[in-house]
């Protein structure tokens, strides 16, 4: 069967069916530097740990206090699943700590068997073709990593029919600022960018951060997954990290000219995919 990543991930992306493909893109493990060349994800600017042992434990190591930390957790999901409020940061290429070590997670890449399929009706989407234990890492969510302007540059030129794969990710500090990260995965990307809405999703995004500011945008199971389940998460991140959990989706009624159905069949199903207006808002022009 053919491999999506052409062999650049260590565990190959299936594609089904055979002889049909998704349109070409650029196949990337990692998030890189967007064309506006404003953020570069591959820039190491966090200091690394003195850590000599095979795996970093608290409160010796000066990467865990920063916040949340995959050691103590085991599969990276906080306990009872309930949301991070504190940034999560692994240990990064300065540290001293081996590879091994349990504060490296989402760096070492795709370790699951996943399917890329064309559905029925939402293109294409993303299958687990082992069962996932919930707490897992699946994949990350790569892409060009790209300035406000940029990113909202592209969405303003694209057509109406044509899909949207640019993400934002708004994360609120306790001193107030508001850090945002734009990723666009539509030229280069990895399996992350086929994956498909859900109201009800089994995936939670959580951004992750290694080396840099620049977060890696980590997808974990929040339940556990059968093989041949369909993977998905909730475009618009409000979800509260628990299966069934309901959330708020009321669009006003001049945006849904501009929102796209959704498919996802959920219970709980808001009848459009979520929409980020301020994305398509004209920046600010000087008098």
């Amino acid at each position: 069967m053919a491999d999506l990543s052409g062999g650049s991930e260590a565990v190959p992306v299936e594609l089904w069916p055979p002889g049909e493909a998704p349109p070409a893109f650029q196949y990337s493990p990692d998030s890189v530097a967007g064309a506006d060349g404003e953020l570069d994800p591959t820039e190491v600017t966090f200091p690394g740990c003195p850590c000599r042992s095979r795996s970093c434990a608290p409160p010796a190591c000066p990467c865990l206090p920063r916040g949340h930390g995959h050691g103590r957790l085991g599969l990276g999901l906080p306990e009872q699943q309930q949301p991070f409020s504190r940034p999560v940061f692994e240990c990064n290429s300065l540290c001293g700590c081996g590879e091994g070590c349990c504060n490296r997670l989402v760096q070492r890449g795709l370790r699951l068997r996943l399917q890329v399929f064309r559905t029925r009706c939402k293109g294409w989407g993303v299958r687990a073709m082992e069962p996932i234990p919930a707490g897992s890492f699946v994949c990350e969510y790569a892409g060009e990593v790209l300035g406000s302007a940029e990113a909202q540059r592209r969405i303003r030129a694209q057509a109406p029919q044509e899909p949207n794969y640019i993400i934002a990710v708004r994360e609120h500090l306790h001193d107030g600022r508001l850090l945002e990260t734009f990723v666009d995965p539509t030229r280069v990307g990895n399996v992350g960018r086929f994956l498909n809405h859900s109201c009800e999703p089994n995936l939670v995004m959580v951004p992750v951060r290694v080396d840099s500011m620049v977060p890696r945008l980590a997808l974990f199971a929040a339940a556990d997954i059968s093989a041949g389940e369909e993977l998905c998460y909730d475009y618009s991140g409000r979800f509260h990290n628990s299966p069934g959990a309901s959330t708020e989706h009321k669009p006003l009624e001049e945006e849904n000219s501009l929102r796209k159905p959704c498919y996802c069949g959920s219970r709980t199903c808001a009848s459009f995919l979520p929409w980020d207006s301020s994305l398509f808002s004209t920046p600010a022009t000087s008098p």
